[in-house]
């Protein structure tokens, strides 16, 4: 399988109870939708996916929990603490207009209103409030653009490019 038909949803963090179940660090805002998908893959990164079934996903406080059939008990899940979980494209539910899957992001040139090539996204950051933009150019410090309404001006997917009200030498 390669790596690029499988979209990272998340993190599994620390173990939740004796039977296998873990906190999820999703990296999107609707944990809920993806409960349809019924096969989810595992790895840690670098190394190859292997498939899991979702037995479970639920809110836990402020946060969710999962149960993988491919996580028996709690030891087992002290020993996926780390790893990514993810769905294949073709299993993800339709995003609405003006949606990403931050997968869908990643690669796009980001052009200011200037016309200034500004870099390439390498990767997103949740930080709570928002979701924000780590831009890489050759020879410049990277950039961390929040990925907000006043900052993000547009994207376009089919040509590849995300423009910004963000300046060169900000």
């Amino acid at each position: 399988m390669l790596p690029g038909e499988v979209v990272v949803l998340g993190r599994l963090a620390d173990p939740y109870g004796i039977l296998g179940w873990m906190h999820l660090s999703p990296l999107g805002d609707d944990p809920q939708a993806w409960a349809a998908v019924p096969t989810w893959w595992v790895a840690r990164e670098g190394e190859p996916w292997r498939q899991c079934a979702l037995k479970g996903l639920k809110v836990q406080g402020k946060g969710w929990v999962l149960a993988l059939d491919c996580i028996p008990d709690r030891t087992t899940a002290e020993a996926m603490k780390g790893v990514l979980v993810g769905v294949l494209r073709d299993a993800l539910p339709a995003t609405k207009e003006d949606e990403y899957y931050w997968d869908d992001l990643i690669g796009l040139e980001v052009l200011n209103t200037s016309g200034e090539r500004l870099g390439k996204v390498v990767g997103l950051l949740e930080t709570g409030a928002n979701a924000v933009l780590r831009v890489a150019a050759e020879g410049v410090p990277e950039r961390l653009l929040p990925f907000v309404g006043s900052v993000i001006v547009a994207v376009d997917k089919k040509a590849g490019l995300i423009k910004v009200a963000w300046g060169s030498d900000w």
